[in-house]
Parts: C-alpha cells; sequence; structure tokens
C-alpha cells in the first residue's frame, strides 16, 4: 500500500473520480493540498479572481457536462465567499464537491486566524457536508462526497480538511464502492400507482404535461419526447425545463409561469390533467397557490420525497426515478383524442403571438427582445447559452429558442446576480467544442467582472452580450407597475464596457442600432478570440407577460400592443 499525504490523497482521491479540471483560489490552510497539486499534471486547475466565481464555475461545469464539478478555497473568508454559489448549486440541483481549508484540529473552536465553522454555515445549502480530522478518513469521505453530489437528486457536497490533515500521511487505498444511505421508497406498490396513473391519462381531456430540470437529471429527455409524441399531450417547461423537449416542436408551449408564455398558463388553468414530471411547483410557476389549477388532477413524479405535496397537493405522487417511470409507462401509452383542446391552445397560442414585440416594426429602437432573437437567428439556436438573472434571463427563456439538452445555463431558484459569466468559464471546459454565449445585464455584469481575467488566462473563446439599459432592469420593473415608478437605488452607472474589455485584451464593440445587431454577432463569432459586446438597449422596456406575485396564473399583465412607427 503506497503511503500519501492528506494533500495528495485529495488529488489522487480527485484523478480515482475521473476529474480533470478544478476550481479555485488558494491560501493559507489549503497550501498543502496547493503544494502537492503541481505532482498532479492531469488535473489542470482554473485560477478564478473571487471563490464564489470558482463555485460558479464548478456549478456551469457540472450543467453543461453532466458530471460533478470541483470548487477548492482556503478556510474563513475563502470558505465563506463560496457559500452563495454552494446555495445556488443546492437549490437547482447541480452536482458539485467544495473542498476547503481549515484551521489546524487543535485550535479549532478557538477563534483561530481565519477560522469559520463552515460546515455550520452550509449545512443548510448543502446535501451534505463532512468537517475532515483524520487523514485515515479522508479518501473515504471524498469516495462518498462524489457519490451524494450525483446520486439520487444532486446537489453540493463540502469537505473541509484542516491544515494538519492536510500534512499527516497514512496508507492510501481509494475505496471500491461509497458508503450508500438508505432511500425513501413510495408506501404504495409502484404498479398500482401506475396503473391509475395509465387510468387518468387515457381518460383526461385536457391534459398538460410540465417539465423540468428533473427531466434531465434522469436523463429521461428521449422517454419524455416519446411519451407526449405517443399520447399527444402538450409540454409546457420551467426554466430550468427549457431544453428538455424541443422548443420548435408542436406539442411543445414554452415556458410556463411568472414570465411564460400566457398560453401556456391559459392551458395550465384550464386542464384537467397536470403530469408533473421532474419539477417542484416553484412559486414562481404556479402564482395563487388557492386558484391554481383547479379543474385538474395532478400526478407528480418525483425521485425527492421532500418535494411530495410541499407545495401544491398532489391526487397521485409516485416517488421514484423519472426514466424508469417513463420506460414503463410508455410501452402502455396511446394517443388521446384531443382535437378540441389542441384547437383552444391553438387559439391562444395566436393571440399570444399577435402580441409579440417581434410582429412590429420597431426598427427605430433596439430592445433586449430583438436582440436575443436575433442572437438565436444569427447562431441557428445551436450556441450554449449561459445567462445571468434578471430581465436579460426572462427575454433569453423567451426568445431564445432552445431545442437540445444543456444549451441553457442559469441560475433558477436563488436567482443569483453574477452567475453567467463565471459559469460561462466552467461550461466553456465542460464542452470547448460549444459556441459559448454569455447574456448579461448591466448590473449582474458588474458583479463578476474580474473574472474576464480567468477567461483571458485560460485562453478561453467565450462571447459576451451585454444588455446594457443603465437600471437594474428587473426591480425596476417591478417598481414602475407596483411602486408608482418611485425608482429607488435602480439606475446604474456603468464604466464603458468596451475599454474595460480592451485592457483586459479582449475585442469589444458597442450597439445602437438594430441593424447592426446581427452583423455584429456574426462578427464576434468569427473572432478568434473571445468578444465582448454592449447593446445599449431601451432603458425602461419590461417583460411581458408578467403574473404579479400571489396572484392567479392567468392573470397575467399583458404587454400593449406596440404602434407601427
Amino acid at each position: 500500500m503506497a503511503i500519501r499525504s492528506g494533500a495528495q490523497i485529495i488529488w489522487e482521491s480527485l484523478m480515482q473520480e475521473g476529474v480533470e479540471v478544478v476550481f479555485g483560489y488558494p491560501g493559507g490552510t489549503i497550501l498543502p493540498a496547493y503544494d502537492a497539486m503541481l505532482s498532479y499534471p492531469s488535473i489542470h486547475h482554473v485560477l478564478t479572481r473571487h471563490e464564489q466565481g470558482a463555485t460558479h464555475a464548478a456549478d456551469g461545469y457540472a450543467r453543461a457536462s453532466g458530471k460533478v464539478g470541483v470548487a477548492v478555497a482556503t478556510s474563513g473568508p475563502g470558505a465563506t465567499n463560496m457559500t452563495t454559489g454552494i446555495a445556488n448549486a443546492m437549490l437547482d440541483s447541480s452536482p458539485i464537491v467544495c473542498i476547503t481549508g481549515q484551521v489546524g484540529t487543535s485550535v479549532i473552536g478557538s477563534d483561530a486566524f481565519q477560522e469559520v465553522d463552515v460546515t455550520g454555515v452550509t449545512l443548510p445549502i448543502t446535501k451534505h457536508n463532512y468537517l475532515v480530522r483524520r487523514v485515515e478518513d479522508l479518501a473515504g469521505i471524498l469516495r462518498e462526497a462524489f457519490h451524494i453530489a450525483r446520486s439520487d437528486r444532486p446537489g453540493p457536497v463540502l469537505v473541509d480538511i484542516p491544515k494538519d490533515v492536510q500534512i499527516a500521511r497514512c496508507e492510501f487505498v481509494y475505496p471500491d464502492t461509497p458508503f450508500t444511505r438508505p432511500r425513501h421508497r413510495s408506501a404504495k406498490p409502484l404498479t398500482e400507482q401506475l396503473e391509475r396513473a395509465l387510468e387518468w391519462i387515457h381518460k383526461a381531456e385536457r391534459p398538460v404535461i410540465l417539465a423540468g430540470h428533473g427531466v434531465l437529471l434522469s436523463g429521461a429527455i428521449d422517454e419524455l419526447r416519446e411519451f407526449a409524441e405517443k399520447t399527444q399531450v402538450p409540454v409546457a417547461l420551467t426554466l430550468l425545463g427549457l431544453g428538455v423537449f424541443p422548443a420548435q416542436h408542436p406539442l411543445c408551449l414554452g415556458m410556463m409561469g411568472m414570465h411564460g408564455e400566457a398560453y401556456a398558463n391559459r392551458a395550465v388553468q384550464s386542464a384537467d390533467l397536470l403530469i408533473a414530471m421532474g419539477m417542484r411547483f416553484d412559486d414562481r410557476v404556479t402564482g395563487n397557490l388557492k386558484t391554481y389549477a383547479k379543474q385538474a388532477k395532478k400526478i407528480h413524479i418525483e425521485i425527492d420525497p421532500s418535494e411530495i405535496a410541499k407545495n401544491v397537493r398532489v391526487d397521485l405522487p409516485i416517488l421514484a426515478d423519472l426514466k424508469a417511470v417513463l420506460e414503463q409507462m410508455n410501452p402502455r401509452v396511446v394517443p388521446g383524442k384531443y382535437d378540441a383542446w389542441r384547437a383552444q391552445i391553438a387559439e391562444w397560442r395566436a393571440e399570444t403571438e399577435a402580441r409579440d414585440i417581434q410582429q412590429f416594426d420597431q426598427s427605430d429602437k433596439l430592445l433586449a427582445p430583438h436582440v436575443i432573437n436575433d442572437l438565436w437567428a444569427a447562431t441557428g439556436g445551436d450556441a450554449l447559452i449561459v445567462s445571468d438573472v434578471g430581465q436579460n434571463q426572462m427575454w433569453e427563456a423567451q426568445y431564445y429558442r432552445h431545442d437540445s439538452p444543456r444549451s441553457l445555463i442559469t441560475s433558477g431558484g436563488l436567482g443569483t446576480m453574477g452567475f453567467a459569466l463565471p459559469a460561462a468559464i466552467g461550461a466553456k471546459f465542460a464542452r470547448p467544442e460549444a459556441e459559448v454565449w454569455v447574456t448579461v445585464g448591466d448590473g449582474g455584469f458588474q458583479m463578476t467582472m474580474p473574472e474576464l481575467a480567468t477567461m483571458m488566462q485560460e485562453k478561453l473563446k467565450i462571447n459576451i452580450a451585454i444588455l446594457n439599459n443603465g437600471f437594474l432592469g428587473m426591480v425596476r420593473q417591478w417598481q414602475e407597475f407596483f411602486y408608482e415608478r418611485r425608482y429607488a437605488a435602480t439606475p446604474i452607472l456603468s464604466p464603458d464596457f468596451t475599454k474595460i474589455a480592451e485592457a483586459y485584451g479582449i475585442e469589444a464593440c458597442r450597439v445602437t442600432r438594430r441593424a447592426d445587431v446581427i452583423p455584429t454577432i456574426q462578427m464576434a463569432r468569427q473572432t478568434p478570440g473571445p468578444m465582448l459586446i454592449d447593446f445599449r438597449v431601451e432603458a425602461e422596456e419590461a417583460v411581458y407577460p408578467m403574473v404579479p406575485a400571489g396572484a392567479d396564473l392567468h392573470e397575467m399583465i399583458r404587454r400593449p400592443a406596440p404602434v407601427n412607427s
């Protein structure tokens, strides 16, 4: 058996897990691990400019690849800087392992320099966490950490390793199998539930599938499409579900919820059966729970027992892996008689599309929806888009038509501004052949703008589209609709982003006219290195439709019909 230090065990364990890249920032208590890293050149370390950036990059890597992302930081502020990224991964079920240094075991609890109880801090925002007190336990803990991060409903795991544990030595054997915890199972036989589900599906007259991120996590992309096409049931998508069912498929209703398609929300509210697949009935999807889909029976296929009936009471919970459930159901489903239902949805869709700003001549203005629509057209819908949070995120979701899985990476549950740029760095490492675009507002971009240096140091071809409206746009929109246009603290001053980009050695330009959008996007695509485009869009454009917080899902604020110029 080989004798290894704890620091060496970290890297050897990562190699055993197939890790090829880690994102991190060194410091005193993690220094033994960084010193040992030089002996493991097969693992590429990416020096981010902030530990939050490292965690978002690991998250982006995980979402783009389906593998576990890894982030490394020192103790104290290094570890606490990671917490936003960890919480983001937790709410979006993204598998990452965060490794942090800690003060020596002999001084834990003494308020030593840069000591923080990071396992206590992160307990509510990790799937599991560890404080390693013995070097002999380190390999087994890392083995288990990766297993927990990727299994069942994925999520973040943190491993806190004191400095003396990194220095200590022991015999190293990487466990063949991890310790596995018992899983919760449904109390009722699964066959009974499936029989009832099939009966309800075949009797329904106005069914709708609600597809979420869990479809991707389960690997049930093909099974969902087979189910929808066999039954002819329309599919509405959550934000994180975009791409799990092709946007341009005739059965696709697009995104539902607060800023979803009006016809999708009306379909949900009028349905007599909702089949929820890998989604958790988030408040941004449901609106007022008292009036949510009152006419519909609800089937909920979900792997996490804590999500069953947490927000919405369902009539038939199926606690199981979605892919396994669909594999059993698909051979037995048949097309429904939904002619009247399809006609009604088509009528709602036509009414919605008549209000779409793309239908009106607005050539004298540069509007954010036009920019996103033109980006979709210019890239043929084949780019990997990493969107930030706010209005830019909703416009991307509405106007970039995602036909393939893992083509959109964004922060859903936590809504983390500043997520996009570092997450795109991770995504590009996961899929170096992909055309990667960042779509971001001027506010969110300034939160993690220093990661431009990371992008350049790593020589990554990532294009950046800033939708620059001079406001914290989504907050401003709420102030416009609900606070009588009292714009408190939402006007935001920004630097000249083109000069900032040039300071980092990045090609950059500014666009103020609609006619220049596609030519500039094509120029960015043809530029060998990264390019930043500062789109100066209309300042007070709003995202439509919008379901006010707490309102009924069908009570949407709709876009006023634009007047032709």
